[in-house]
């Protein structure tokens, strides 16, 4: 097997649209694959563009095609391992070489799903372990909603997340998956997964729950996710049902949606607001000692925030866990879902979180 080969499969058999923008990437994933399997030195590749263009598809064909020692994971699956070693290497001299060393040595090629940097933490981080894996000789093939001059763009401390670019640039090819065809909304038979639900309406979720745990009633009682506990509204072994305010106004993380996932093959979702909101005049943070005054040294802008977006983060991060892991996720909402969220500081990355959805009213997900 081959990317190129597996590409014109899908065309000749499984009905797939041609799209030029795609047959460049693969003809670059091939370039990389053959030169990997050669033993020859070679550049990673860097696939960003709009949502729905194929990226994660063309990049799962490359991994599959692998005989060299290979990682392919979700960016932030990945940022969550990451913080997880580190933890690990705690007393270490320098845990980040250490960690990227250790990566190094198990495997040739790094793929990341979903690119994207929003956290101050993640930026710092990456620009040495980029730097470090590719001095080791790992190649990095990963997709993007965003070329990479525009990660973390607007973020605080930016130029810390610089290194990081600048050695993408470097090491990897810059490629634009930016056909015209939204390839997530090719028809498909419908199955309805979210419903708008006025306040005072009885739920859509009861009967979805019931049709979901036929044999049980299931419990209401609050549920164990590592050291947290989660209010639920309902749960049995086929499916969780909570209220949005619990799953996503609480200090929640990636690592607790992950383990939700590996838990409930369906989540239920209800009481989930109008999101968007007019984004908050940045202010100006200062050290104790400059409080009384306006110190230019110590003066720092804090990013724009809207009331919600915290709650929209997780929110994001919910939907990307369960698509990514094809855990059936249902919602009831108070308005439409192209309506859900239309401003705010996060409405970049929220079009691939709607395109997700879209894609799950769909039949053939899950």
């Amino acid at each position: 097997m081959t990317p190129e080969s597996l590409y014109h499969q899908a065309l000749d058999d499984r009905g797939f649209v041609p799209d030029p923008a795609q047959a460049a990437a693969v003809a670059a994933l091939q370039g990389c694959f053959d030169a990997l399997h050669q033993r020859q030195p070679t550049q990673g590749l860097y696939l960003w563009g709009p949502v729905g263009r194929g990226k994660t598809w063309l990049m799962d064909l490359f991994h599959r095609c692998l005989e060299v020692p290979a990682r392919r994971q979700h960016f932030h699956h990945f940022m969550a391992w990451v913080h997880q070693r580190l933890f690990q290497l705690n007393g270490t001299a320098d845990p980040l070489r250490a960690l990227a060393s250790g990566l190094a040595e198990e495997i040739r090629v790094l793929c990341f799903d979903e690119l994207f940097v929003s956290d101050i933490g993640d930026a710092i981080i990456l620009g040495r372990l980029f730097q470090v894996l590719f001095d080791h000789g790992v190649v990095i093939v990963a997709t993007s909603n965003q070329p990479p001059a525009q990660l973390y763009r607007d973020g605080f401390n930016r130029e810390r997340f610089l290194p990081a670019i600048a050695a993408i640039e470097r090491h990897m090819q810059v490629l634009a998956v930016a056909g015209e065809q939204d390839h997530r909304l090719h028809p498909g038979a419908q199955r309805r997964r979210y419903w708008v639900v006025e306040p005072g309406q009885p739920s859509a979720l009861e009967s979805v729950f019931r049709q979901l745990s036929p044999e049980a009633r299931g419990s209401d009682q609050p549920l164990q996710v590592g050291s947290r506990q989660i209010r639920t509204l309902r749960h049995s072994q086929h499916a969780l049902w909570c209220h949005f305010s619990d799953l996503c106004e609480q200090p929640l993380a990636a690592m607790d949606f992950m383990a939700l996932c590996d838990r409930f093959p369906a989540i239920l979702v209800s009481g989930i607001p109008a999101l968007g909101g007019v984004q908050q005049a940045g202010r100006i943070a200062r050290g104790t000692e400059d409080g009384a005054a306006r110190v230019e040294a110590g003066d720092r802008v804090l990013p724009t925030l809207a009331p919600k977006d915290d709650s929209v983060r997780r929110f994001i991060a919910l939907v990307d866990e369960c698509y990514d892991r094809r855990v059936a996720l249902y919602l009831e909402a108070e308005v439409p879902l192209d309506a859900l969220y239309t401003q705010g500081y996060l409405a970049f990355p929220y079009q691939r979180t709607l395109s997700r959805l879209r894609e799950m009213q769909l039949q053939r997900f899950a």
